[in-house]
């Protein structure tokens, strides 16, 4: 019996199911590559909508030309939040006119990150907005405040805007700060200690000259004698209590009190600050029931729920001269060049192929199309110095050429049917797309009722037709972006939001119209019906 018993048993699965399955019901699987084209796609501007704000100017060493980036920024207020912000008026103390005021106030911003060299000295210009830009807009890389007309300007008697050294308009409130990442004063070591704790994070901008609002008001500066004093912190408190309804969310206080500050870099090279947020720290004194005295501080912050916009300024001529390049493709930011592919629909779908051997292969129409896969790799960069100075993107977005602006202004996310994230692979420098069976699938679906004919077969004629009229039936783009996480559990997160990203950055892709290496596939695997006679 034992004898009988292993002589029975067989590992080979093979014809497991058979008899339980129809002829008609059999697949089998078939795998084949097809070879895809990409091109440089040279883009002007990109949605200045991000996660950061990007302050400073660099040299970009692929380019030889000068990358800068300047900023505005709105100031958050939480809804109905206006009964707390500052203590009740007669908790403050009064100066000699028996007003409120500021004790001290200053614009304090965050600097999560830096590219370039930490002790390049840098100078940045602060100007007040005269009006808030309207949110419900959508503001590109090349939008320009200053350009547009939105400073608070100065005029002279005749009526004309005064001007700085640099041809600038004067702003009301117009304050220039020198700087540099890492703070000089201090020695090697305290630096070194200090770097752990984030030391350099924070460049801070005093408010201590007096102040003029738009009603002609001027409140006063700093005063040496009594030790205290903020125009700008002194005008946000009276303001407070003269009109709290002002004060009622970030709409009202952008409209009404603050309309926003620019930032902008006037002189120096060499440094590009990644601002986390910006603040409005206003400092006073109050005196509470218990006659118990307090220096405390007031924050607005910018946050993501404010309007906050990027003006990105590179050379574009050098931009150009990169996209004639025709040996690999580039992934260049901010507002640089993205790569184009071109992705073989025709070869996957309906044309017959022929094998290794030139047999004629059968069309892919009626077959299911079970996974489709794309590696793109990162070549060297073009000398050390990019290199160091240029990032590589980590987090790249692959999504249809037509919705290539419309996918950011409309918050879209990736939904891995026809926009996908990327798979980065830091050791072998590859960025990976798995899982293209939906995109594939989404463009067929769009395009097969216009091409079939009544007997299930593409008609080449209509194809050609098809083409002619939607030149990017089959073109998707890769473009940097930058994300934003929200942690579910302990170890995993999801996505978010997508931004386009608006570092320094700048990687080459094998690829090209002449690339040099191996041509770059698509992996595409077939369930194909097979019937037993």
């Amino acid at each position: 019996m034992m004898t009988i018993a292993i002589s029975s048993c067989d590992e080979d699965t093979t014809t497991l199911g058979d008899s339980l399955t129809s002829d008609i019901d059999r697949f089998a699987t078939l795998s084949q590559s097809y070879r895809i084209e990409t091109k440089s796609l040279r883009t002007d501007s990109v949605l200045a909508s991000s996660m950061f704000q990007y302050l400073g100017k660099i040299n970009d060493p692929e380019t030889n030309s000068y990358i800068t980036s300047d900023y505005m920024t709105q100031f958050n207020i939480l809804e109905n939040e206006s009964s707390g912000i500052f203590p009740k008026e007669e908790l403050m103390p009064l100066d000699d006119d028996f007003k409120v005021f500021a004790d001290s106030c200053v614009i304090r911003i965050m600097v999560s990150s830096f590219q370039g060299d930490s002790l390049s000295p840098m100078k940045l210009r602060l100007c007040e907005l005269a009006k808030p830009v309207p949110n419900g807009s959508y503001y590109y890389s090349d939008f320009d405040p200053e350009e547009e007309g939105y400073l608070r300007t100065e005029f002279d008697e005749s009526g004309k805007s005064i001007k700085d050294d640099h041809d600038n308009d004067i702003s009301i409130l117009d304050l220039k700060k020198s700087y540099t990442v890492s703070d000089l004063t201090m020695s090697d070591s305290l630096r070194n200690v200090l770097r752990g704790n984030q030391y350099y994070k924070y460049i801070t901008i005093p408010l201590t000259q007096p102040y003029t609002d738009k009603e002609g008001t001027t409140y006063p500066g700093y005063d040496e004698e009594k030790g205290y004093g903020s125009g700008y912190g002194t005008y946000l408190l009276r303001t407070y209590y003269e009109h709290p309804e002002y004060f009622k969310n970030s709409h009202t206080f952008a409209r009404n009190v603050c309309p926003g500050f620019y930032l902008k870099t006037i002189d120096g090279t060499g440094v590009m600050l990644e601002v986390a947020n910006t603040q409005i720290i206003v400092y006073y004194t109050y005196t509470t029931k218990d006659e118990v005295v307090v220096n405390t501080s007031r924050v607005f912050m910018s946050t993501d729920e404010v309007l906050q916009t990027n003006h990105v300024v590179n050379d574009k001529e050098g931009i150009k001269e990169l996209e004639k390049i025709d040996t690999c493709t580039f992934l260049k930011t901010p507002s640089g060049i993205f790569t184009e592919v071109e992705l073989p629909i025709d070869s996957i779908i309906w044309l017959k192929q022929k094998d290794a051997k030139g047999n004629e292969l059968a069309s892919h129409v009626n077959d299911t199309l079970m996974s489709a896969k794309i590696t793109f790799a990162q070549m060297k960069a073009q000398n050390e110095l990019s290199s160091k100075l240029l990032e590589e993107p980590t987090d790249i977005l692959m999504l249809p050429l037509d919705q290539l602006y419309s996918f950011f202004e409309k918050s879209s996310m990736p939904n891995n049917i026809t926009t996908y994230l990327g798979t980065y692979n830091s050791v072998q420098k590859t960025y990976s797309f798995n899982t293209l069976t939906g995109l594939i699938n989404s463009i067929w679906t769009k395009m097969k009722p216009q091409v079939m004919n009544a007997d299930g077969t593409v008609n080449l004629q209509k194809v050609e037709n098809y083409k002619k009229e939607n030149p990017n039936w089959n073109k998707v783009v890769l473009v940097p972006v930058d994300l934003t996480l929200t942690s579910s559990s302990n170890t995993t997160s999801s996505v978010s939001s997508v931004f386009n990203s608006m570092i320094i950055s700048s990687v080459r892709l094998v690829g090209g119209k002449n690339n040099k290496h191996a041509p770059i596939k698509i992996d595409v695997t077939y369930s194909k019906s097979v019937v037993n006679k």
